[in-house]
C-alpha cells in the first residue's frame, strides 16, 4: 500500500518544505522513509510507519522515547563540544504536540531529525569499528544509569527472557501451525539440548546478583551510527529501551559486531566470531562502564554473546514454524535460514568462550 508522504510529513512541526520520501534502510520491522526537503538549509528526515501489531501500545512506546531522549540531549549540553543533533536522536512533534500521529486509517507514524554524515555497518571489518561500537553502547547505557522518574514500560514484554521465548517455540513446534515442525528437528533438538545452560543470566537476576538497569535491547551493529571518521556518534533504534540486564546489550552487539558472515548467511562455513573484535567491542564497552557495572556482571559478559545469539536462533526458528508473522522475510525459508546462521555462530563462541572470558579478566585487569 503506497501512502501520501507528504501529507504524512505536513501533520509534524519542522519547518521545512517537502521534496521528496523513499524507502530507507533494511529494518525488520517498522516501515521506514527518507524524507528530502526543499532548500539547503533545513534538515532531512526519517519518517516511519510504526509496527503496532508487535509494539501494541504505541503511546507507551513514545513516552519511553521521549524521556530517553530528553534525558541523553540534557547530558549532552553539559558536555562542551557535542552535536547535539547528530549525537541523540531528535523527535519531532506533531501540530498537535504529540511525538506520534495516528493517520485515521490505522497507521502510527513518527518523524525524526536525519542524523547527517553517518556511518552504518552490517559487517563490522576493522578493529577500530568494534572498539567505538562498544564505545558507544556503553556510553549509551552509563549516560542512562541516573534516569530520574518511574521505571520505563516494558515494550515487548519479556523481550529477552529466554525461558519464555523457549515455552514460546514448544507451543508453537505443538500447533505446528503451516506443517514446518518436522523439517526443523535437527534444529530444535540443537535448542532444547542447551536450554538449561542458557537460563543463568535470569537465575542470577532472580537472586539479586545482577541489578535490572535501562537497556537498549536490540544492539544490533547498524543500530550504532558512526561519524565520517568512523568515530562513536549515536544509537538509534529506541523501540526496545527498557528494564533488561546488561548482558542482553553486549551480547547482541557481539553477535554482529564480531560476525565474519552477515545475520542469515547460507553458507554456514563463513559464519563464525573473531575474536579479534570480539576483543575490541569488549575494551570501548569496558572502557565506559567498567566502573559502573558489578563484579558479577563482569564475569558474565563473556557469556552473553552465547546467550543472545541462541535466543535470537530460538525466536528466528518459532517465527518460521508459526509461519513468518515477525520478522520481515525476503524467501520462504529465510528465517530458518538466520536461525541456522545462529545456531552456528553459537558453535563457533562456545568454540571460543574460554579465550572470550580470560580476555574480559585481562582488560579489566589493565
Amino acid at each position: 500500500m503506497e501512502h501520501d508522504l507528504e501529507k504524512i510529513f505536513g501533520h509534524f512541526v519542522t519547518g521545512a518544505e517537502f521534496l521528496e520520501g523513499g524507502l530507507y534502510g533494511s529494518g525488520h520491522i517498522h516501515d521506514t522513509y527518507r524524507i528530502l526537503t526543499k532548500g539547503g538549509e533545513t534538515d532531512d528526515f526519517i519518517l516511519q510507519k510504526l509496527n503496532s501489531r508487535i509494539f501494541k501500545d504505541i503511546p507507551r512506546l513514545q513516552e519511553n522515547i521521549e524521556r530517553v531522549t530528553l534525558h541523553l540531549r540534557n547530558k549532552l549540553r553539559s558536555i562542551p563540544g557535542s552535536d547535539i543533533k547528530r549525537e541523540c536522536l531528535t523527535l519531532i512533534p506533531t501540530t498537535g504536540n504529540m511525538s506520534w500521529l495516528n493517520d485515521g486509517e490505522g497507521n502510527y507514524w513518527r518523524l525524526y531529525i536525519f542524523i547527517t554524515r553517518h556511518r552504518s555497518y552490517n559487517l563490522v571489518d576493522s578493529a577500530g569499528k568494534a572498539f567505538e561500537g562498544g564505545k558507544a553502547i556503553g556510553r549509551f547505557q552509563a549516560m542512562l544509569a541516573d534516569l530520574p522518574g518511574k521505571p520505563l514500560h516494558e515494550t515487548i514484554p519479556a523481550f529477552h527472557d529466554i525461558e519464555k521465548r523457549l515455552e514460546t517455540l514448544k507451543e508453537t513446534m505443538k500447533r505446528d501451525r503451516v506443517g514446518r515442525a518436522a523439517g526443523v528437528r535437527a534444529e530444535t533438538d540443537k535448542i532444547l539440548s542447551l536450554e538449561e545452560a542458557m537460563k543463568i543470566i535470569l537465575k542470577l537476576g532472580r537472586a539479586g546478583k545482577i541489578p535490572l538497569r535501562i537497556t537498549h535491547n536490540d544492539t544490533k551493529f547498524n543500530n550504532i551510527l558512526l561519524d565520517e571518521n568512523d568515530r562513536a556518534l549515536c544509537v538509534i533504534d529506541l523501540d526496545t529501551v527498557m528494564p533488561g540486564y546488561v548482558h542482553y546489550d553486549f551480547g547482541d552487539a557481539i553477535r554482529t559486531a564480531a560476525n565474519r558472515a552477515q545475520e542469515d548467511e547460507k553458507d554456514l562455513s563463513k559464519v563464525g566470531m573473531d575474536i579479534n573484535l570480539f576483543e575490541a567491542y569488549a575494551s570501548g564497552y569496558l572502557s565506559e562502564t567498567r566502573d559502573t557495572l558489578n563484579e558479577t556482571e563482569k564475569e558474565y559478559l563473556a557469556f552473553s554473546p552465547l546467550l543472545i545469539t541462541y535466543t535470537i536462533a530460538v525466536r528466528f526458528l518459532t517465527d518460521y514454524i508459526d509461519g513468518d508473522n515477525y520478522f520481515k522475510i525476503h524467501h520462504e525459508h529465510h528465517n530458518l535460514q538466520r536461525a541456522r546462521a545462529q545456531l552456528r555462530l553459537v558453535e563457533s563462541m562456545n568454540e571460543q568462550y574460554h579465550q572470550m572470558q580470560e580476555i574480559i579478566r585481562v582488560i579489566l585487569s589493565r
